[in-house]
């Protein structure tokens, strides 16, 4: 009676060790979620580019949009805030593998940086595990707001900026 209670257990034992571990990825199947990073500034000098007069912004809010290739219907989308540093990161269910997925701006909490500067108001983002990169993280380059005036200083940067090209 012991051997055929031992062997009973050691039978459901495996058969758990078994069915578990299938359960769990019939609910989630891609495995771990992708977190998208990016940082969102504010263009001070109004140049297209960040430089060392840049301001990086807290509270802008992030969109990550997945849309399908052909009909460019919206298939996905979840929003994300920037933290102190002006630096999102946003969790993003699911393998998007056959959608263009991008970062895009939403808003900026500043009122003289809330106009989002053309060219620099999304970023394309991989978010498919069958490209080769084993990592969960993704990295979005980063997106801005422009200052609705320069900041005093900004000719000079960009001076030195050109002498540096120069040489």
């Amino acid at each position: 009676m012991a051997r055929s209670c031992s062997s009973l257990f050691l039978l459901l034992a495996m058969a758990l060790c078994l069915v578990l571990p299938a359960a769990l990825v019939s609910a989630h199947p891609q495995g771990n979620p992708f977190r998208v990073r990016g940082r969102v500034y504010c263009d001070t000098c109004r140049c297209g580019f960040e430089t060392s007069a840049t301001t990086y912004i807290p509270g802008a809010r992030v969109r990550i949009e997945c849309k399908d290739r052909k009909s460019m219907k919206l298939m996905y989308s979840v929003e994300g805030e920037t933290d102190s540093k002006g630096t999102y990161n946003i969790l993003v269910e699911d393998d998007h593998e056959d959608q263009m997925c991008q970062s895009v701006l939403v808003s900026s909490p500043i009122a003289d940086c809330k106009s989002t500067d053309p060219g620099r108001d999304r970023a394309t983002v991989v978010l498919t595990r069958n490209n080769g990169c084993l990592n969960d993280q993704r990295f979005a380059n980063a997106m801005g707001f422009l200052k609705d005036q320069p900041l005093s200083g900004c000719t000079q940067l960009l001076k030195k900026y050109l002498e540096s090209d120069d040489q």
